[in-house]
């Protein structure tokens, strides 16, 4: 596959006796479909299309060598021949599209979920119920003995390599460092011998495997943890995998533990190539760049930058399987490009859920939701330009019907207007561009600035009608709750409304903690401005401190904030499990004050009267915003079914919930599907 545009990303990389057509990684990820009855088949549809999408090397999810190295109670392991068949469904499938893959092997140590777990030293994780057992010298013999069979067993399987997991915290990082190996043998103490483990791993495998297999190493060049390595302990453990053998290192950045976010959407784009760049200035082998890169253009400009050989993309994958050939053909305005949100790939992995994407639910579903062309077109009016009602419209019109969408704004994209005006969720943008992209694509008609009436449906003959009319803020009943001083979300991300110094947010749900990041950015601030980033979670990149990290200094507060909910308890639970805590950190750094158990008493010129269990309190504040959950749109509904039969009503229409993309868009495809 050549291509005009990225040169270099699309120039093979030779290295030792291997070659690899383009310089695109699919990143590793826990799909989680490995573990249940039939998922080694949609394990293989869901690589194989992305082989079939151009991607030069895949790397899998992890699996374990051995039953204590499992994320969780039974989870995939390569420990037999038998098994070798299953896998062989996936390797089979990538090859017959050009693509390579590499099996990476991974033992948790002290991250996993199950009362087997052992460690080099009996500590437990601050993210873990479970304790570890300390490791003998038999069982560190016995695991590295289990690394090489399941090295071997993968090359049976007709993987092309296997990538060794050393880093984000796992078995082999916890060896690494006095945080976590506070052994006195022959395995502890001194660097030298807490890289032991690594090296003996890797002769290990070089043992196991023939010479024309591929060995990946993903080292920590960051743990972003206290008493983590040094810079120079990094590179000393870099040199000595490539003498023993090692063909790629990959980056790996941040510890599990670690209390800095590295790939979530407030992280900007290429945060870490700078790291891996001084990686290659020490090492002979190809190295792979990662985190945060979701573009062609990103990842043209590392390779361009000589920052790495290879630049690694894992849940870009997941929102377009065919990223890589779009890139090549030019059509960079349809990738369905990832946004960084983690809600239905992350989250779903640490749910023990299948895992997916909010913008594209067709990924590791490859062989349940597909869209065949129909045999019986119709003629749909789709009445919403938001997420779910692009969502629907394109995928109706690509499977070959006539649909017409309507929205009564100057613009399309409902909520994600406004969730691009957040600080860190800039990417949603791309969302928007890639639906309207695929309207016009596909041949969908837009009407804007108009309100749907039941006429219009009649008129234009219409065969069926979906609602995707979204939603509207809920207004509490407050007691001068339409003062002057009120403002709802809307007011505030979408028309623009002036906000004063000190504010009061009704409401701590999503919408309320990104009014309030909104809120209390500086206007001078970027928070994609690398530098920001850096000093506000505290990552050194002088590389003085262990571990890479050191004090953060946030930017001192832009306004007085109240973020207050009704409910007793802490705020944020109802946030995304791996990236809420990092709003409510960038929050408690801008010193919002959170209130919980708040009783509403009234708002009036003196600002908004207040008690807090049962204690009087007024918050003397210039505005309140109104962020206390949506209604349903749900008048247009009750007016067109009565009058039309063939009504279908999705996304926060259709059920009345905290704003939820994920389910809106995942219903709006599937409906698509079934026309």
């Amino acid at each position: 596959m050549q291509s005009l545009h990225y040169p270099n990303l699309f120039s093979p990389l030779h290295f030792d006796r291997f070659s690899l057509k383009n310089r695109f990684v699919m990143g590793s990820m826990h799909t989680n479909l490995e573990e249940i009855p039939g998922g080694f088949e949609r394990a293989a549809a869901f690589y194989g299309l992305r082989a079939q999408g151009g991607v030069g090397l895949i790397i899998t999810g992890g699996i374990s060598p051995n039953d204590a190295g499992c994320v969780a109670a039974k989870a995939a392991t390569l420990q037999t021949k038998e098994e070798c068949a299953q896998h062989a469904l996936i390797t089979r499938e990538v090859h017959k599209h050009g693509a390579k893959i590499c099996m990476q092997i991974l033992h948790t140590g002290r991250y996993g979920y199950h009362p087997k777990i052992v460690a080099p030293s009996a500590i437990q994780a601050p993210i873990n119920f479970f304790k570890p057992k300390e490791m003998t010298e038999e069982d560190i013999w016995s695991t590295i003995d289990d690394y090489g069979r399941c090295a071997q067993l993968a090359e049976e399987a007709g993987y092309d390599g296997v990538e060794i997991m050393g880093s984000e915290g796992y078995l082999i990082n916890q060896f690494l460092t006095t945080k976590t190996n506070q052994r006195q043998d022959a395995w502890g103490g001194s660097y030298e011998n807490r890289m032991k483990f690594p090296l003996a791993i890797i002769r290990k495998i070089k043992e196991f495997v023939s010479d024309d297999f591929i060995i990946i190493y993903r080292i920590s060049l960051l743990d972003l943890v206290s008493d983590g390595s040094t810079w120079e302990e990094v590179i000393l453990l870099a040199k000595a995998l490539e003498q023993c053998g090692v063909h790629i290192l990959n980056s790996g950045i941040g510890w599990h533990e670690a209390r800095i976010p590295t790939i979530a959407s407030v992280v900007p784009p290429t945060a870490f190539s700078w790291i891996t760049s001084k990686l290659k200035e020490e090492v002979a082998i190809p190295v792979i760049a990662v985190n945060r890169i979701n573009t062609p253009e990103l990842a043209e400009s590392i390779i361009s930058h000589n920052q790495a050989d290879l630049v690694s993309l894992a849940r870009p994958f997941l929102a377009d399987p065919f990223l890589v050939q779009k890139s090549s053909e030019g059509l960079a305005n349809e990738i369905n490009t990832c946004i960084a949100c983690n809600q239905a790939c992350l989250d779903h992995t640490f749910q023990m859920k299948i895992s997916s994407c909010l913008v594209n639910p067709q990924a590791c579903h490859e062989t349940e939701l597909v869209y065949h062309h129909t045999d019986q077109p119709k003629k749909i009016a789709v009445v919403g330009g938001g997420p779910a009602g692009m969502a629907f419209a394109h995928i109706a019109a690509l499977r070959g019907h006539d649909v017409t969408l309507y929205e009564r704004e100057p613009q399309l994209g409902g909520q994600f207007v406004m969730a691009a005006k957040v600080p860190g969720k800039e990417d949603y943008h791309h969302t928007i561009r890639y639906f309207e992209n695929m309207l016009q694509k596909y041949g969908v008609k837009v009407i804007l600035n108009i309100e749907f009436t039941p006429e219009m449906y009649h008129n234009y003959h219409f065969d069926a009608l979906v609602l995707a009319n979204g939603v509207i803020p809920r207004m509490p009943e407050i007691i001068g709750i339409h003062h002057l001083k009120v403002l709802t979300y809307v007011d505030v991300l979408y028309k623009g409304a002036n906000v004063g110094q000190n504010v009061a947010i009704i409401g701590s749900g999503g919408i309320g903690f990104d009014v309030a990041t909104y809120i209390t950015t500086r206007n001078e601030e970027s928070p994609m401005d690398l530098q920001n980033y850096f000093k506000d979670w505290g990552i050194d990149t002088e590389l003085e401190h262990r571990g890479g990290v050191k004090k953060a200094d946030p930017s001192s507060p832009r306004r007085k904030v109240y973020l207050l909910k009704r409910s007793p308890g802490k705020h944020g639970q109802s946030l995304g499990k791996t990236t809420g805590w990092i709003h409510k950190a960038t929050l408690q750094s801008r010193g919002v004050e959170m209130l919980s158990s708040v009783d509403y008493q009234k708002i009036d010129d003196l600002g908004l009267h207040i008690s807090v269990n049962g204690e009087y309190r007024l918050l003397e504040v210039d505005n309140v915003i109104i962020c206390a959950g949506q209604d349903s749109s749900r008048d247009l509904y009750d007016v067109l079914s009565s009058r039309i039969d063939n009504v279908h009503v999705i996304g926060g229409a259709f059920e009345l919930r905290e704003l939820d993309a994920k389910a809106a868009i995942f219903q709006a495809c599937h409906l698509a599907s079934q026309f």
